[in-house]
């Protein structure tokens, strides 16, 4: 499955529109993970933890998104978009997700 955040496909032709797909994942903030985070802050540097867990989030989203757009017989999808969100009591959920147009090509 083709996925790009362009409207088109290089080198091949959209033939129809399957209509539009979305993906979502929320996933919950580990307590250690924040404490290990808000040390980090302090003493500056990058997140590890935090970043394996956006990435994560973006691939369980992206999965979703293509997983809708196989069941509609899409070869691709196109103007995939990605937010992302915090939800929750003090903001303790991240949400993403992913949106774009399920496609057949030649």
């Amino acid at each position: 499955m083709i996925v790009t955040t362009t409207d088109s496909v290089e080198g091949r032709q959209i033939t129809g529109y399957k209509g539009i797909v979305s993906g979502e994942a929320i996933i919950g903030a580990n307590i250690f993970r924040d404490l290990f985070a808000s040390i980090r802050d302090v003493v500056g540097g990058r997140s590890g933890s935090y970043e394996k867990v956006l990435r994560d989030a973006k691939e369980a989203a992206l999965e979703d998104l293509q997983r809708q757009a196989e069941d509609l017989g899409a070869d691709a999808i196109v103007a995939v978009d990605l937010d992302y969100e915090v939800l929750g009591k003090e903001n303790g959920m991240l949400m993403v997700v992913a949106n774009g147009t399920a496609v057949t090509l030649s």
